[in-house]
């Protein structure tokens, strides 16, 4: 397959490319002013949490600004299935839901898309199940962990909240308290006393971004501007002060955070028909979630590009063609200003977060609609083929690979040396003897060779 090279890029991006990006800028001026900056410096995640004083919250994608980053974590150099059970048994083509460890790492959460969530240790022992009311396409969003309780919601429409020790439902959110929601398939996010969720809606094609109380599942407030039934996950970037969230209208849409007003829209572009409503039909749909970092955000669409704006005022900075649609979250490695995506092109690519270029790109035989991560040295990415990989942070290489039943489509989690992840269920018909062949999607744990 013969891969695009293709960026636009600005004079801004030129500027940045020379080193003179908001992160650089802040920490050449502000040696001394170090205490009063800690808000606003792009850190890594974890010890971003503890400034902002979330240290007891685990989200999906590595924190508040989903930038699937993990640089206290080390993949090893070789791998094997240390344990594993049935998870996933639907034939749907979404992104199956992630794993989410608690904040001390004696819990995974494991949601599966028959409505079950599960609670194992990471040796692999079951310590809770609990079946929920979403039992049709059950859950693909992934669980927000604070303190000694999981939120997560489901394609039934409803919030649950769930109790860490023993996986009893603390309380449930019906779908007529979110309007008679038809599906919520973001992850929540958590800051500072509320819960952040996007529920979509079928009878007109719509999404709302809501603010719950985590200790009732009460809606405290509401935005319903969204078209086109949002699926991504609501990031929050404290450094800007923003809010955002993609959705299938190809629009990504921004609020003012904390204050909740709304800032402005950015319109991918898209060859699709315009309906009466004026959302795009077809061609941009946004199913990936943004990453921010430095002020800027990052996403894919289905126009086959990958964009980065400013997110003060929604601005292009640069776009990136692939060869395909994009639809996988990106990672950001904020050391090196380095974005890594994958697309429905078989590629991951390495791109320059200030310009857009590329650095490498590496072919992984199959779509990438899952959610990438990337440690200190490796990006650990799942394919279509069937295949999770580590491929080398600096040159794209692969390190290895770990062949699984289904197609990966969750993001791998990496968690004190263990990698945890799942998989879509395998349906194949055998049309001359008419006999169909169903093998559930796993959850795996992964460990180092001894």
């Amino acid at each position: 397959m013969q891969r695009p090279n293709n960026s636009s890029v600005s004079e801004t991006d030129r500027d940045r490319a020379a080193g003179f990006s908001r992160r650089r800028l802040l920490a050449a001026s502000g040696a001394a002013a170090a205490t009063g900056l800690a808000g606003c410096v792009d850190l890594p995640t974890s010890l971003g949490n503890r400034l902002e004083g979330t240290e007891d919250v685990s989200l999906f994608h590595g924190g508040l600004r989903r930038l699937g980053y993990y640089p206290d974590e080390t993949v090893p150099e070789s791998v094997t299935v240390n344990w594993e059970f049935p998870l996933n048994y639907v034939e749907h083509t979404a992104a199956k839901s992630s794993p989410v460890p608690t904040p001390d790492g004696e819990t995974i959460l494991f949601a599966g898309d028959t409505g079950w969530v599960y609670g194992y240790t990471p040796g692999g022992e079951l310590r809770w199940s609990t079946r929920t009311g979403a039992t049709d396409l059950g859950f693909h969003g992934s669980a927000a962990v604070v303190g000694d309780t999981a939120y997560i919601g489901g394609y039934d429409g409803d919030l649950y909240a769930l109790d860490i020790e023993g996986g009893e439902i603390v309380w449930r959110t019906r779908s007529a308290d979110l309007d008679d929601a038809l599906a919520i398939g973001s992850s929540p996010a958590y800051h500072d006393g509320s819960l952040y969720v996007v529920s979509e809606y079928g009878s007109p094609s719509t999404g709302t971004l809501w603010e719950i109380d985590p200790n009732t599942g009460e809606p405290t407030w509401k935005d319903d501007r969204m078209w086109g039934q949002p699926h991504p996950s609501p990031t929050i970037d404290l450094e800007t002060g923003r809010i955002l969230a993609g959705s299938n209208d190809g629009v990504l849409y921004c609020w003012e955070y904390p204050s909740l007003e709304f800032a402005w829209e950015f319109q991918a572009e898209a060859d699709g028909e315009e309906r009466e409503d004026g959302a795009f039909r077809a061609g941009a749909e946004i199913k990936g979630t943004l990453a921010a970092h430095d002020g800027y955000g990052y996403f894919g669409s289905w126009d086959d590009t990958f964009y980065c704006l400013d997110l003060e005022d929604g601005s292009q900075e640069w776009a990136f063609e692939a060869g395909r649609s994009i639809m996988s979250n990106p990672a950001v490695d904020v050391e090196t200003d380095i974005v890594y995506m994958g697309s429905d092109d078989g590629f991951v690519y390495a791109l320059d977060a200030a310009s857009g270029e590329e650095i490498w790109s590496t072919d992984v035989d199959g779509r990438v609609i899952g959610a990438l991560t990337i440690t200190a040295e490796t990006v650990l990415v799942g394919s279509y083929d069937s295949h999770l990989y580590a491929l080398d942070k600096e040159t794209g290489d692969r390190n290895w690979r770990v062949e699984n039943r289904g197609r990966v489509t969750s993001a791998p989690v990496p968690v004190d040396g263990r990698i945890y992840y799942a998989e879509r269920a395998v349906v194949s018909t055998d049309d001359e003897n008419e006999e169909t062949t169903e093998v559930p999607g796993h959850a795996y744990c992964l460990v180092g060779d001894e």
